[in-house]
């Protein structure tokens, strides 16, 4: 074992030390708002809902989880950029990153069902070759060698640390995608349209476990109704908070 994978073994094993004394931080993205309706129809906009449902699973996150801090990219109808959703969670050292959102389709009438969705492959493999052009700016540096401890931004070892968290991160938000599907359809009684993997920026810029979860379809009248009931909202969010819970366990 050379010694710059043993250096990076050291590294990992410290920091998840580090990391086990530190408080769970879950951030809650309420998608849209402000200026951004999102996807909407005669009598409901996207925006809303994501904010209502939010809101519900960030307050039984509250009342249950005491070892939890919530953290929300907004609690009020306002615009956030994408990226600052993302920085708002990597700024917050977050562990967990969950993104709210609603469907639609070009459709006069929508179909029904939940999805949930992770970042795709791709897009890992994309993250890890911006990590090496960005990083390669250090041999600019005079004596960076020294300065940056064996750090080489063209060799694969320096980067095993980047990759085992790019696996781990992707492996975790699989498991909470299923588990979500899993409670939406066994107590909110959803269609489970399943796990998906794409390349939502708002997932691609962050820096844990994330997932993006579409509540159902706001142009299918039956469900934009229970999209907007107290019932559904509330159903719904519990769900989310199970799911939740069975991830942390």
């Amino acid at each position: 074992m050379s010694h710059m994978i043993k250096r990076c073994i050291c590294v990992l094993l410290l920091l998840c030390c580090q990391l086990a004394a530190m408080p769970y931080t879950l951030v809650i993205d309420a998608g849209h708002g402000g200026k951004d309706p999102g996807t909407q129809s005669k009598t409901s906009k996207e925006k809303h809902i994501n904010l209502a449902v939010a809101l519900a699973f960030g307050k039984l996150v509250e009342q249950n989880c005491p070892d939890v801090k919530v953290v929300y990219t907004r609690k009020t109808d306002v615009f956030v950029e994408l990226n600052e959703r993302a920085n708002i969670a990597n700024r917050a050292k977050a562990d967990l990153f969950i993104s709210i959102h609603t469907n639609s389709t070009p459709a006069k009438v929508g179909p029904q069902g939940t999805e949930t969705y992770t970042l795709g492959m791709h897009c890992a493999a994309e993250n890890l070759a911006v990590a090496r052009r960005e990083n390669s700016v250090i041999t600019l540096e005079k004596g960076y060698e020294q300065k940056y401890e064996g750090f080489d931004p063209n060799s694969s070892e320096s980067y095993i640390i980047f990759e085992l968290m790019q696996d781990k991160n992707m492996e975790r938000s699989v498991k909470l995608a299923g588990l979500v599907q899993k409670h939406f359809r066994n107590s909110s009684k959803r269609v489970d349209r399943g796990v998906h993997q794409a390349g939502f920026l708002v997932l691609r810029a962050t820096s844990m476990p994330s997932v993006l979860i579409e509540l159902g379809y706001i142009n299918n009248p039956s469900e934009e109704a229970y999209l907007k009931s107290s019932a559904g909202v509330n159903s719904l969010a519990k769900s989310i908070y199970n799911a939740f819970v069975a991830y942390r366990k």
